[in-house]
């Protein structure tokens, strides 16, 4: 009898969490883009919006919060009752660098969220100036050897930092790091030859200079070629084992319950499948990609094991 009573007592505490989850979702979902309008992560939201609405039968409200390198955004999250109702869209930056490199962050990407599930992906690419004397990565890296040379980043701690002091790092190379605000700025330094390389996610504007072969480009980040760069190599065909590549995903406050992930990452996954989403990420320059919720976590860990030696070893701090 105390056995039985025991089990309806279990029952009963899980049954409204579970009839709770079964009418999930019942009000807008909204979802938190830790950048202004425009940038690529608010276009990917902004497309997904409606495909999502139809899925899950409510409004989809993206939710810009800018500011202190993500950690705005990502304490608002963390703060949020974890029911699926505040969603956050994010890069691998956002929960796998943002807390090694920026002194007061105070979070920890992987356990202080829920993951669901990724969309995309994006290798960046290794430029240099078109009148550099070298047309490959192997070149590039002969002539590092032999001459000063800098590298151009969007600001300190930025991906494209830590892409370029991994790069460094496997061909024993060293450069001068020179910060910039923004990929734009980068753009123009490496056209002006005031640094010798950039690795960035590419851009229309950087896309046309190397056809104008104003820059040359080397090679991809991605450890396998990439299908928006058809044709050119990658840095780990020279150096085995290198990858710096970027993607997205969508997670949510830690502690969320697995079915709502479940009913997520379904109407995520559908979503980005859909062949008119498909061809607006490739505009956007990403690769649509998913994963299911295990696969997001692992990919989390992945990179923090990744690049949080790379911050270590090398001082990247953001203060």
């Amino acid at each position: 009898m105390k056995r039985f009573a025991r089990g309806l007592a279990a029952l009963c505490l899980a049954a409204p969490a579970a009839l709770w989850a079964q009418g999930f979702p019942d009000k807008p979902i909204r979802l938190v883009i830790p950048y202004a309008a425009g940038g690529t992560t608010d276009a990917m939201a902004r497309v997904l919006q409606e495909p999502l609405q139809k899925a899950l039968g409510q409004p989809i409200v993206v939710d810009n919060k800018a500011g202190a390198s993500g950690i705005l955004a990502a304490r608002e999250v963390i703060r949020a009752k974890p029911d699926g109702y505040t969603l956050f869209f994010v890069n691998n930056g956002n929960v796998a660098v943002t807390p090694s490199v920026v002194k007061d962050a105070n979070y920890d990407g992987l356990k202080d969220f829920t993951s669901i599930a990724r969309v995309s992906s994006a290798p960046m690419v290794a430029v240099v100036p078109g009148n550099l004397p070298v047309n490959d990565v192997k070149g590039f890296i002969d002539y590092a050897k032999k001459n000063s040379v800098s590298y151009a980043s969007a600001g300190i701690g930025s991906f494209g930092q830590l892409a370029t002091e991994l790069f460094a790092n496997r061909a024993g190379i060293r450069m001068l790091h020179i910060p910039y605000k923004g990929q734009a700025p980068t753009t123009n330094a490496i056209l002006a030859g005031e640094v010798q390389l950039l690795i960035t996610t590419p851009s229309g504007a950087m896309n046309d200079f190397i056809a104008q072969k104003r820059l040359k480009l080397l090679a991809v980040t991605s450890p396998e070629p990439s299908p928006l760069e058809p044709g050119t190599p990658t840095i780990a065909s020279i150096l085995p084992g290198y990858q710096a590549e970027s993607w997205f995903a969508i997670i949510g406050p830690a502690g969320m319950p697995a079915d709502v992930v479940a009913r997520l990452n379904d109407a995520i996954t559908k979503a980005v499948q859909l062949p008119e989403i498909q061809k607006s990420f490739a505009s956007f320059g990403v690769i649509p990609r998913t994963a299911s919720p295990k696969q997001v976590a692992d990919m989390t860990a992945e990179e923090i094991a990744r690049w949080t030696p790379v911050i270590r070893d090398n001082n990247i701090r953001a203060d």
